[in-house]
């Protein structure tokens, strides 16, 4: 597997940032919070997050109204191996943990 690209890690460290600043674990911070704090595009950060989702990376906890937007905006998550998915260790932990 390729390792994480530069907006993938980015995106992933300030969504556990802002996540970590919130105490409900019902909300999180919004795509544009997000990429906002990992100066990143918003197209690039859209995409992104999308694959991020699709992986298991970050997870879709709830929506909520914003008055920038019409509709509501989803909140994000990392999830429960985030940290460590970009960790080096992380591949051969597993594989030594899967090798009995």
């Amino acid at each position: 597997m390729r390792p994480a690209g530069e907006i993938r890690k980015a995106l992933l460290d300030a969504c556990a940032a802002l996540a970590s600043g919130v105490q409900d674990p019902e909300h999180g911070p919004s795509l544009r919070e997000i990429a906002h704090r990992a100066c990143v595009g918003l197209d690039a950060a859209q995409d992104t997050m999308k694959n991020m989702v699709r992986a298991g990376v970050v997870h879709r906890v709830n929506t909520r109204r914003v008055d920038y937007r019409n509709k509501p905006v989803a909140e994000y998550r990392p999830g429960a191996m985030t940290l460590a998915a970009n960790d080096a260790v992380a591949a051969l932990a597993g594989a030594v943990r899967a090798w009995g």
